[in-house]
Parts: C-alpha cells; structure tokens; sequence
C-alpha cells in the first residue's frame, strides 16, 4: 500500500480550505448566508434552503456526543494499530452534527448528550470529553 492514508481523504479545490484549518487546529464549518443554518461535512451549496451563498466560519469546538459504536476491528491502515476505538457523531454547538472520533474516554464512560470538547489527531479533528483539565 506505500504509505497510502485511509484516514484522510484527498483535499480538493474545495475542501482545501477545511483541510489547511485542520492542519492549523482549527475547525470549519459551512454557513448559509440565506437562511441562517450552519452544516457539516462542507459543501458548495446549502443543503437546507439549497442556497449556493455559503461561507466558511470557524466552529467553537463544543459539541455533544449523539451516539456512537466501538470498533473492535478494521483491517485498513492505520485503524488496525487503533482498535478498539470509538466511532462517533456528536451535534457541533453551531447545530449540525458530524462524524468522528471520541478519544480519552473509555468505553464505559461514554454518555449519550456528554460534553465534548475538539481536538486533532495528525490534521484530522476528533473529540475529547470536555472538562478534562486540557486547554480549549
């Protein structure tokens, strides 16, 4: 596989921007001049009122933990020198929810609606639960 990354996916005239951000610890997310509604993952239109006059704003890094699954097993690089760990969607403080990650939380600790604050692994954001004496 040669160094191939299946964590990431490939950054494009688009997605440039979120990507640098997460690079540089910040995370992005897309708002709809029209009507008001933020979204996630980014896109060129809003998928609310189907607006094209969206903006990139930054996200607080607050979010709460909507559900999740513990992966036991994943073949692909690099998950497999990471199982087990917690695959999940939290709802971001700006409203929409995304797809993660949950780390430094173990399996029984987890809580549905608990607080969680941002974080990055290696450019990519994940979430941490909030309040564990680390700078937000």
């Amino acid at each position: 596989m040669g160094g191939t990354r299946f964590d990431l996916p490939e950054a494009d005239a688009f997605t440039r921007t979120y990507w640098d951000a997460a690079a540089e610890g910040r995370l992005l997310i897309r708002r709809c001049g029209a009507c008001g509604r933020a979204h996630h993952y980014p896109r060129e239109f809003c998928p609310h009122c189907w607006s094209e006059d969206v903006t990139w704003e930054p996200a607080s890094g607050r979010a709460a933990l909507y559900t999740w699954s513990v992966v036991h097993r994943n073949d692909l690089p690099p998950f497999g020198e990471r199982t087990p760990y917690v695959a999940a969607v939290v709802d971001l403080a700006e409203g929409p929810r995304m797809m993660t990650e949950v780390v430094g939380c173990g399996e029984g600790e987890l809580r549905a609606g608990m607080a969680l604050e941002l974080a990055f692994r290696e450019g990519v954001p994940v979430f941490r639960p909030a309040g564990d004496g680390q700078p937000r």
